[in-house]
Protein backbone atom coordinates (compact mmCIF):
# COMPACT_ATOMS: atom_id res chain seq x y z
CA UNK A 1 0.00 0.00 0.00
CA UNK A 2 1.26 3.73 -0.72
CA UNK A 3 2.17 5.91 1.96
CA UNK A 4 0.32 9.32 1.76
CA UNK A 5 3.76 10.87 1.04
CA UNK A 6 4.16 8.59 -2.35
CA UNK A 7 0.89 9.39 -3.78
CA UNK A 8 1.28 13.32 -2.71
CA UNK A 9 5.06 13.56 -4.83
CA UNK A 10 3.11 11.30 -8.02
CA UNK A 11 0.12 14.32 -7.76
CA UNK A 12 2.49 16.56 -8.06
CA UNK A 13 4.69 15.14 -10.59
CA UNK A 14 1.63 14.41 -12.43
CA UNK A 15 0.41 18.25 -12.23
CA UNK A 16 4.17 19.55 -12.62
CA UNK A 17 4.05 18.14 -16.39
CA UNK A 18 0.33 19.23 -17.26
CA UNK A 19 0.64 22.57 -16.43
CA UNK A 20 4.66 23.29 -18.04
CA UNK A 21 3.22 21.54 -21.14
CA UNK A 22 0.30 23.79 -20.78
CA UNK A 23 2.06 26.96 -20.25
CA UNK A 24 4.98 26.54 -22.84
CA UNK A 25 3.15 24.47 -25.61
CA UNK A 26 -0.16 25.81 -24.81
CA UNK A 27 -0.82 27.89 -27.76
CA UNK A 28 1.83 29.08 -30.51
CA UNK A 29 5.21 29.89 -29.53
CA UNK A 30 4.12 29.92 -25.76
CA UNK A 31 7.15 29.59 -24.16
CA UNK A 32 8.78 32.67 -26.71
CA UNK A 33 6.01 34.59 -24.99
CA UNK A 34 7.34 33.97 -21.52
CA UNK A 35 10.81 35.55 -22.31
CA UNK A 36 9.46 38.44 -24.91
CA UNK A 37 7.59 40.21 -21.75
CA UNK A 38 10.29 40.61 -19.47
CA UNK A 39 12.60 41.57 -22.18
CA UNK A 40 9.79 44.02 -23.33
CA UNK A 41 9.70 45.82 -20.50
CA UNK A 42 12.84 46.00 -19.51
CA UNK A 43 14.19 47.65 -23.08
CA UNK A 44 11.37 50.01 -22.96
CA UNK A 45 12.35 51.01 -19.34
CA UNK A 46 16.07 51.28 -20.25
CA UNK A 47 15.28 53.45 -23.62
CA UNK A 48 13.28 56.03 -21.18
CA UNK A 49 16.77 56.39 -18.81
CA UNK A 50 18.41 56.75 -21.78
CA UNK A 51 16.32 59.72 -23.22
CA UNK A 52 16.66 61.03 -19.90
CA UNK A 53 20.64 60.58 -19.69
CA UNK A 54 20.49 58.46 -16.94
CA UNK A 55 23.84 56.42 -16.72
CA UNK A 56 23.55 54.84 -13.25
CA UNK A 57 20.99 54.66 -10.34
CA UNK A 58 22.30 53.97 -6.86
CA UNK A 59 25.86 53.97 -8.28
CA UNK A 60 24.88 51.39 -10.24
CA UNK A 61 24.86 50.82 -14.69
CA UNK A 62 21.31 51.88 -14.98
CA UNK A 63 20.62 48.53 -17.32
CA UNK A 64 21.75 46.28 -14.56
CA UNK A 65 19.93 48.08 -12.08
CA UNK A 66 16.77 47.66 -13.94
CA UNK A 67 17.58 43.84 -15.23
CA UNK A 68 17.76 42.37 -11.82
CA UNK A 69 14.93 45.17 -10.25
CA UNK A 70 12.65 43.86 -13.34
CA UNK A 71 13.17 40.05 -13.24
CA UNK A 72 12.38 40.48 -8.85
CA UNK A 73 9.45 41.92 -9.52
CA UNK A 74 8.39 39.50 -12.32
CA UNK A 75 9.36 36.34 -10.19
CA UNK A 76 6.72 37.96 -7.86
CA UNK A 77 4.26 38.92 -9.89
CA UNK A 78 4.38 35.91 -12.24
CA UNK A 79 4.12 33.58 -9.37
CA UNK A 80 1.18 35.11 -7.49
CA UNK A 81 -0.71 35.37 -10.75
CA UNK A 82 -0.24 31.41 -11.55
CA UNK A 83 -1.05 30.58 -7.89
CA UNK A 84 -4.06 32.90 -7.87
CA UNK A 85 -5.77 30.63 -11.27
CA UNK A 86 -4.76 27.51 -9.55
CA UNK A 87 -8.63 26.56 -8.40
CA UNK A 88 -10.04 27.80 -11.46
CA UNK A 89 -7.58 25.93 -13.86
CA UNK A 90 -7.57 22.77 -12.08
CA UNK A 91 -11.34 22.23 -11.14
CA UNK A 92 -11.91 19.31 -13.14
CA UNK A 93 -8.56 17.44 -11.23
CA UNK A 94 -10.76 17.74 -8.16
CA UNK A 95 -13.06 14.83 -9.00
CA UNK A 96 -9.93 12.78 -8.14
CA UNK A 97 -9.94 12.90 -4.46
CA UNK A 98 -6.11 12.58 -4.24
CA UNK A 99 -6.10 15.95 -5.84
CA UNK A 100 -6.41 19.17 -3.71
CA UNK A 101 -6.32 22.72 -4.31
CA UNK A 102 -3.31 23.26 -2.33
CA UNK A 103 -1.35 21.00 -4.80
CA UNK A 104 -2.29 22.65 -7.85
CA UNK A 105 -1.34 26.29 -6.47
CA UNK A 106 1.98 24.98 -4.88
CA UNK A 107 3.07 23.01 -7.88
CA UNK A 108 1.94 26.35 -10.22
CA UNK A 109 4.49 28.39 -7.58
CA UNK A 110 6.72 25.91 -8.27
CA UNK A 111 7.10 25.63 -11.75
CA UNK A 112 7.13 29.81 -12.29
CA UNK A 113 10.01 29.80 -9.78
CA UNK A 114 11.75 27.25 -12.47
CA UNK A 115 10.77 29.01 -15.69
CA UNK A 116 11.90 32.64 -14.54
CA UNK A 117 14.94 30.77 -13.36
CA UNK A 118 15.63 29.91 -16.52
CA UNK A 119 14.26 33.00 -17.99
CA UNK A 120 16.49 35.39 -15.65
CA UNK A 121 19.61 32.90 -17.11
CA UNK A 122 19.61 33.63 -20.50
CA UNK A 123 18.41 37.24 -19.91
CA UNK A 124 21.40 37.97 -17.85
CA UNK A 125 23.24 35.98 -20.03
CA UNK A 126 22.64 37.78 -22.93
CA UNK A 127 23.10 41.29 -21.10
CA UNK A 128 26.76 39.83 -20.17
CA UNK A 129 27.40 39.34 -23.59
CA UNK A 130 26.15 42.39 -24.21
CA UNK A 131 29.53 43.97 -21.88
CA UNK A 132 27.25 44.51 -19.25
CA UNK A 133 28.58 42.75 -15.68
CA UNK A 134 25.50 40.93 -14.62
CA UNK A 135 27.14 38.29 -12.54
CA UNK A 136 25.87 38.59 -8.39
CA UNK A 137 28.66 39.46 -6.18
CA UNK A 138 27.20 37.77 -3.48
CA UNK A 139 24.76 35.05 -5.26
CA UNK A 140 23.89 34.07 -1.27
CA UNK A 141 21.79 37.77 -0.98
CA UNK A 142 20.89 37.22 -4.09
CA UNK A 143 19.02 33.98 -3.79
CA UNK A 144 17.68 34.82 -0.18
CA UNK A 145 15.98 38.14 -1.86
CA UNK A 146 14.84 36.46 -4.95
CA UNK A 147 13.24 33.10 -2.59
CA UNK A 148 11.57 35.85 -0.35
CA UNK A 149 10.07 37.41 -3.31
CA UNK A 150 9.19 34.02 -4.53
CA UNK A 151 7.28 32.91 -0.96
CA UNK A 152 5.67 36.01 -1.07
CA UNK A 153 4.22 35.82 -4.48
CA UNK A 154 2.97 32.15 -2.97
CA UNK A 155 1.37 33.94 -0.18
CA UNK A 156 -0.38 36.53 -1.92
CA UNK A 157 -1.54 33.77 -4.60
CA UNK A 158 -2.81 31.30 -1.87
CA UNK A 159 -4.89 34.45 -0.40
CA UNK A 160 -6.51 36.02 -3.74
CA UNK A 161 -7.37 33.02 -5.21
CA UNK A 162 -9.75 31.99 -1.82
CA UNK A 163 -11.09 35.29 -2.11
CA UNK A 164 -11.51 35.25 -5.40
CA UNK A 165 -13.83 32.13 -4.95
CA UNK A 166 -15.58 33.46 -1.82
CA UNK A 167 -16.14 37.42 -3.52
CA UNK A 168 -15.47 36.91 -7.50
CA UNK A 169 -15.76 40.63 -7.90
CA UNK A 170 -12.25 40.77 -5.68
CA UNK A 171 -10.63 39.36 -9.25
CA UNK A 172 -10.66 42.69 -10.33
CA UNK A 173 -9.08 44.54 -7.95
CA UNK A 174 -6.39 42.19 -7.20
CA UNK A 175 -5.45 42.31 -10.86
CA UNK A 176 -5.49 45.94 -10.89
CA UNK A 177 -3.45 46.51 -7.48
CA UNK A 178 -0.81 44.67 -9.82
CA UNK A 179 -0.35 47.82 -11.63
CA UNK A 180 0.21 50.51 -8.65
CA UNK A 181 2.67 47.20 -7.09
CA UNK A 182 4.50 47.38 -10.86
CA UNK A 183 5.28 51.29 -9.88
CA UNK A 184 5.48 51.76 -6.39
CA UNK A 185 7.95 48.55 -5.52
CA UNK A 186 11.06 50.79 -6.79
CA UNK A 187 10.93 47.95 -10.41
CA UNK A 188 11.24 51.21 -12.95
CA UNK A 189 11.89 54.13 -10.12
CA UNK A 190 14.75 54.32 -7.08
CA UNK A 191 12.99 54.54 -4.17
CA UNK A 192 16.13 56.48 -2.60
CA UNK A 193 15.21 59.55 -4.94
CA UNK A 194 11.76 60.21 -3.01
CA UNK A 195 11.27 62.59 -0.22
CA UNK A 196 11.27 60.92 3.36
CA UNK A 197 7.87 60.82 4.51
CA UNK A 198 6.56 59.52 1.09
CA UNK A 199 10.02 57.24 1.46
CA UNK A 200 8.65 55.84 4.56
CA UNK A 201 5.38 54.92 3.10
CA UNK A 202 6.69 52.81 0.32
CA UNK A 203 9.20 51.56 2.81
CA UNK A 204 5.77 49.60 4.20
CA UNK A 205 5.89 47.35 0.84
CA UNK A 206 7.75 44.53 1.56
CA UNK A 207 8.48 43.98 -2.15
CA UNK A 208 10.62 47.03 -1.87
CA UNK A 209 13.29 45.24 0.84
CA UNK A 210 12.87 42.60 -1.81
CA UNK A 211 14.37 44.53 -5.17
CA UNK A 212 16.79 46.72 -2.47
CA UNK A 213 18.23 43.23 -1.56
CA UNK A 214 18.71 41.36 -4.60
CA UNK A 215 19.89 44.29 -6.07
CA UNK A 216 22.67 44.67 -3.23
CA UNK A 217 23.09 40.82 -4.37
CA UNK A 218 24.63 42.34 -7.42
CA UNK A 219 26.40 44.90 -6.89
CA UNK A 220 28.01 45.32 -3.45
CA UNK A 221 28.47 49.15 -3.75
CA UNK A 222 24.93 49.80 -4.33
CA UNK A 223 23.53 52.53 -2.45
CA UNK A 224 20.54 50.85 -0.61
CA UNK A 225 17.25 52.14 0.64
CA UNK A 226 18.38 52.82 4.77
CA UNK A 227 15.87 50.35 6.58
CA UNK A 228 15.28 48.00 4.35
CA UNK A 229 15.27 44.22 5.59
CA UNK A 230 15.00 41.02 4.68
CA UNK A 231 13.23 39.54 7.60
CA UNK A 232 10.48 42.30 7.20
CA UNK A 233 10.02 40.39 3.59
CA UNK A 234 10.15 37.04 5.06
CA UNK A 235 7.79 38.12 7.85
CA UNK A 236 5.66 39.22 4.98
CA UNK A 237 5.65 35.98 2.98
CA UNK A 238 5.47 33.42 5.67
CA UNK A 239 2.44 35.64 7.74
CA UNK A 240 0.68 35.63 3.85
CA UNK A 241 1.18 31.67 3.16
CA UNK A 242 0.12 30.67 7.06
CA UNK A 243 -2.99 32.43 6.01
CA UNK A 244 -3.36 31.06 2.79
CA UNK A 245 -2.95 27.35 4.31
CA UNK A 246 -5.95 28.34 7.02
CA UNK A 247 -8.53 29.63 4.30
CA UNK A 248 -7.50 26.92 2.10
CA UNK A 249 -8.27 24.47 5.04
CA UNK A 250 -11.44 26.51 6.46
CA UNK A 251 -12.83 26.49 2.72
CA UNK A 252 -11.79 22.98 1.86
CA UNK A 253 -14.89 21.91 0.29
CA UNK A 254 -16.18 25.22 -1.39
CA UNK A 255 -12.67 25.67 -3.17
CA UNK A 256 -13.80 21.88 -5.18
CA UNK A 257 -17.62 23.14 -5.94
CA UNK A 258 -18.41 24.49 -9.19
Amino acid sequence: MRSSLSITISVWQAIFLREALDRLFGVRAAWLWLLVEPVFHIGFIATIFTALRMRTVGGVDVAVWIIVGMLGFFLFRRTAIQVMYAIDCNRPLFAYRQVKPFDTAIVRGGLEAFLMANISLVILTGATLLGRETLPSDPLLAMTAAAGLWLFGVGYGLVASVLMELVPESEHILNILMLPLYLISGTIWPISSIPSPYRDMLMINPIVHGLEAIRLGFVPYYHVVPGYSLGYLYSFAIVSIFLGLLLYRRFALRLVME
